[in-house]
């Protein structure tokens, strides 16, 4: 059994579907006459879904309430999870490394719980995972830890022992100031720069490909 423990993000980092996000939200929109600039797409990439709902219909007039987008986003986000995502090359055979090495990990989401589920099985990570969490199961954001706290109570690690790996700088942050281990993945400028996910993380990869599971074990001083 491994001394640390792994607690990966899955939108943008474990799978590919930061675009179906990113472009879900200007679809709906455009569909309603509305633009939006790139301000509006900077807040709501650090927003929960709700927020995100709240946003677009209070700031930005869709729908007639923040619930009625909220239904919008997630039919159009269930059916691309049901029938179209897919993992990033490279990430199950990194999972299953771990696995293989005894590392206990888990998944820790912004995505509600129902669509996280039918993405990490369709993935095929569903197998190797101690837990499988998202921020509406305790009604909080990536900008707290409690959601990797969670997550970790798991994998029975402490914090100094437990490595979390994102695409976005607001949820490296969340990490870093907690105490965690960080590790990043490059998907687009929108979650962070490459140099701005540089400088929050212990390392940056810009893909699985890029990282054996035991060159990630050195890196983690096992």
């Amino acid at each position: 059994m491994s001394g640390i423990g792994v607690i990966f993000d899955c939108d943008g980092t474990l799978v590919d579907s930061m675009g179906a996000w990113h472009d879900v939200d200007r679809t709906l929109a455009a569909e309603a006459g509305i633009t939006l600039t790139k301000e509006d797409a900077d807040a709501i990439t650090t927003m929960s879904l709700s927020e995100a709902s709240a946003y677009l219909h209070e700031q930005c007039g869709l729908g007639v309430s923040s619930e009625d987008v909220l239904a919008m986003i997630f039919e159009r986000m269930r059916a691309f999870y049901a029938n179209e995502v897919e993992a990033r090359p490279g990430a199950l055979a990194f999972v299953q490394g771990l696995h293989a090495r005894g590392v206990p990990m888990a998944v820790a989401s912004s995505t509600p719980a129902d669509m996280l589920a039918i993405c990490v099985e369709r993935c095929g990570f569903a197998p190797y995972m101690k837990a499988v969490v998202s921020v509406d199961d305790l009604r909080t954001s990536k900008r707290e830890p409690a959601v990797y706290d969670h997550a970790r109570s798991f994998l029975g690690t402490d914090r100094a022992h437990t490595w979390g790996f994102e695409d976005a700088t607001y949820a490296l942050d969340t990490l870093r100031a907690a105490g965690f281990r960080t590790g990043a993945i490059y998907d687009n400028d929108i979650s962070g720069t490459r140099e701005a996910l540089l400088a929050r993380a212990d390392f940056l990869i810009a893909s699985w490909e890029d990282l054996s599971p035991d060159e990630f074990l050195e890196k983690a001083g096992e």
